[in-house]
């Protein structure tokens, strides 16, 4: 099959990203979560790619990018700097910032410390950090979040991943997805070998090794975000409970919500069509 996108790397904050790319304009920058990768934009690059130069980036440490052997590489403040360069270094002031899960803290944070860089911010599936902080001090969601804490033991994470053919990847999209077509087994399949690649699954889980020390993502003050915001929530999320994006808009001057009933934390491969709607009309008001 031909790839409608091109692949190409980027030197930032002294490391090497890959990224795809497709379109012409202004840029719309795509930051993945965990355990994923640029690929989990595959429907929303050439459908964005009609009005923007579309680029997303495999995160450091994951699939193609470099990956920094130090776990503190993985810290909030280089992820923001990562970003900071992209931006720059693909010739750009200011982009329209997407991002998802991890991806979607990383935006958050950006958004904050560089305002005049986004443009807009669309959040999927990612609390702001003080809606996430607040969640985190109750047991409802503690006990969803058990996984960041079983995260911080040292080897096990790694070595209970890969077991049968990595079939815990398999069981976090499939399984949790409500949407069984969703996912392919060839997407499953490009899953587990970009987290199969030397590096990269030690990289992906280091990024929750540091999250109890991310003061500055889990900082208790934050200021009204001037940067208009759109965030898509799929309301069957299983790590992240509903009630965590509510009262959000007392941090963001203009923002926007659309829940997706019957949908999974993967928001933007289960329901596409309803995903890049709800995108294109922000974008477009």
């Amino acid at each position: 099959m031909h790839e409608p996108w091109t692949h190409d790397f980027i030197t930032t904050n002294g490391i090497r990203l890959h990224y795809v790319t497709q379109g012409s304009g202004p840029l719309m920058l795509f930051l993945h979560g965990f355990p994923e990768f640029w690929y989990s934009w595959r429907h929303q690059i050439p459908e964005f790619a009609k009005d923007y130069k579309v680029v997303a980036i495999d995160l450091r440490g994951y699939n193609d990018s470099d990956k920094p052997t130090d776990s503190t590489a993985y810290s909030m403040p280089e992820f923001v700097k990562d970003v900071q360069g992209v931006i720059a270094g693909l010739g750009y002031e200011k982009c329209v910032l997407v991002g998802h899960d991890w991806g979607g803290a990383i935006a958050w944070s950006f958004a904050y410390t560089h305002p005049e860089m986004v443009e807009r911010l669309i959040v999927l599936n990612m609390p702001h950090p003080a809606k996430f902080a607040e969640g985190l001090r109750t047991p409802q969601q503690l006990l969803r979040s058990w996984y960041i804490f079983f995260f911080q033991l040292p080897f096990l994470p790694e070595l209970l991943i890969q077991l049968n053919d990595y079939q815990a990847l398999e069981q976090a999209f499939q399984g949790m997805a409500k949407n069984k077509n969703a996912f392919t087994l060839a997407d499953i399949e490009a899953y587990k070998n970009a987290i199969a690649k030397p590096g990269v699954l030690t990289a992906a889980v280091n990024y929750y090794r540091n999250v109890l020390q991310l003061g500055s993502f889990l900082q208790s003050s934050w200021n009204v975000l001037e940067v208009p915001v759109l965030m898509i929530w799929g309301e069957d999320d299983m790590p992240l409970g509903k009630e965590l994006s509510y009262g959000t808009e007392q941090y963001v001057r203009d923002f926007q919500i659309k829940y997706l009933f019957n949908c999974s934390h993967w928001v933007q491969q289960e329901q596409p069509q309803l995903v890049n709607q709800y995108m294109h009309k922000f974008l477009t008001r």
